[in-house]
């Protein structure tokens, strides 16, 4: 391609929060030519992603990827943030890799570039090229480690005088405590506290209701929070630990619940800490069969009664979907949701090969139908989205490494979703999510979200 004035590539905004959608615009392109929209981003763990679209300029010679249609590439058709959602690791890559933001403090950088052609597009200099930042953290955000009374975490306070509404944020079972989701919630107004409750030195010790009672109040009582305006968020784990806290605590009494890819099971007359190892047995056990280790382990005859029901795929991902059907079959082993009295969203996505999400979204729903307690509920189920249904626009992961709690075990586990519906599923759900929060915790009390 040779011409007078070179092709011109822009981003706008070029520096914007994760959630927010930005316009990629190529101008000074021949009318009617073959290009390819390539992002790329290195991440914190040395891993390259990209996206990449086939696009034909216009009469103009100009390409919009909000207006105009990809024919080809990691995604097809009008989709202004596919260079986001579609991102996968660069063919040659490790396998099983998540991409998630480690320092909320720095933005995560992504360069846009357009390549001559639709083939071999890698093999050729960009015509133009452009760098987005995307933020988790607004400018004014504060964040705040804490290590007090025996509870780890970091609290997010949002710009300004406040007091505002509050979030004890709790993720799921992966090692490591993730802070880009409460840094987003901070960027939108709540003062959000991303818990720490699964590092081995809580396990070492009963993980009871004091640990998650005391984060609680610290967050309560903090100077900036609205005392009576705190409501918990969780995904997989951390949705079961809501639903514990909520159900059973006399202390804690959060204004609402949102929880993502849910989860009530508890075994009977367990901790929480004893729940979490039975899982984390259940997978240890399935993953030795597999490999066929000679291990030594005492089974006891619930492990049994269940155990062969764990299933991999033709790929050899674990998928723990089949024994979790079989564990909330029965009554005993979940949380009495009944005995919750404060709004809930659940947030769910059908095509879930981790957990029986849907099935036990339906579960609580009857069981708050039943107690007269229904007009609580809210439910979202997204038909075609996997478990890990995280902020617009990030990537979808339908398997990755997983490291098994209690063991240094690592298998790579299927939380299902296909890619499309996954991320529209994303953007959808947190729109609603962050409705269901202004409307619980800015506005006056109602029971019933309007989504």
């Amino acid at each position: 391609m040779t011409q007078a004035v070179p092709p011109i590539l822009s981003i706008t905004p070029s520096r914007a929060l994760v959630d927010e959608k930005f316009q990629v615009l190529v101008e000074n392109l021949p009318p009617g030519c073959p290009v390819t929209l390539h992002s790329l981003h290195h991440s914190e763990d040395k891993d390259d992603w990209e996206a990449y679209g086939h696009y034909v300029s216009d009469h103009r010679g100009v390409v919009s990827v909000t207006e105009d249609l990809s024919f080809g590439g990691t995604y097809t058709g009008k989709e202004p943030m596919g260079l986001l959602w579609s991102m996968r690791p660069v063919p040659g890559s490790r396998e099983g890799l998540r991409l998630r933001k480690i320092n909320v403090c720095t933005p995560m950088l992504v360069n846009i570039s357009v390549h001559s052609g639709h083939e071999d597009f890698r093999d050729r200099t960009p015509l133009a090229s452009a760098l987005a930042e995307r933020w988790y953290m607004a400018p004014g955000v504060k964040r705040i480690d804490i290590n007090k009374q025996g509870v780890q975490g970091t609290l997010f306070i949002p710009p300004g005088p406040g007091p505002f509404p509050t979030l004890l944020d709790m993720w799921g079972g992966g090692v490591g405590l993730l802070e880009y989701r409460s840094a987003l919630l901070a960027s939108r107004g709540y003062v959000s506290f991303s818990l720490d409750y699964l590092r081995s030195e809580h396990l070492s010790a009963d993980v009871e209701f004091k640990y998650f009672e005391t984060a609680f109040n610290i967050i309560r009582n903090h100077p900036q929070v609205i005392p009576d305006r705190v409501g918990i968020l969780g995904i997989s784990l951390g949705s079961t630990v809501a639903f514990n806290l909520t159900a059973y605590s006399t202390i804690i009494k959060p204004r609402c619940i949102v929880c993502i890819s849910s989860n009530h099971y508890h075994p009977p007359g367990t901790t929480l800490k004893a729940g979490f190892k039975i899982l984390s047995k259940y997978v240890l056990l399935t993953v030795c069969h597999e490999n066929l280790m000679i291990i030594q382990i005492i089974v006891t005859n619930m492990y049994h009664r269940h155990f062969h029901k764990a299933h991999f795929d033709e790929n050899n991902y674990m998928s723990w979907r089949s024994f979790g059907l079989d564990l909330i079959a029965d009554p005993s082993n979940n949380v009495e949701v009944g005995r919750i009295n404060c709004p809930m969203l659940l947030v769910n996505g059908c095509d879930d090969q981790n957990w029986p999400t849907v099935e036990t979204a339906e579960e609580v729903a009857r069981l708050l139908r039943e107690g007269g307690k229904e007009h609580l509920l809210s439910r979202l189920a997204y038909p075609g989205a996997g478990h890990l249904i995280e902020p617009p626009f990030s990537p979808h992961f339908r398997a990755t490494k997983f490291i098994i709690l209690n063991s240094k075990k690592k298998v790579i586990l299927l939380w299902g979703g296909h890619t499309k519906a996954h991320s529209d599923a994303q953007e959808d759900s947190w729109r609603k999510i962050l409705s269901f929060l202004q409307l619980h915790l800015y506005h006056s009390p109602s029971v019933k979200a309007k989504l």
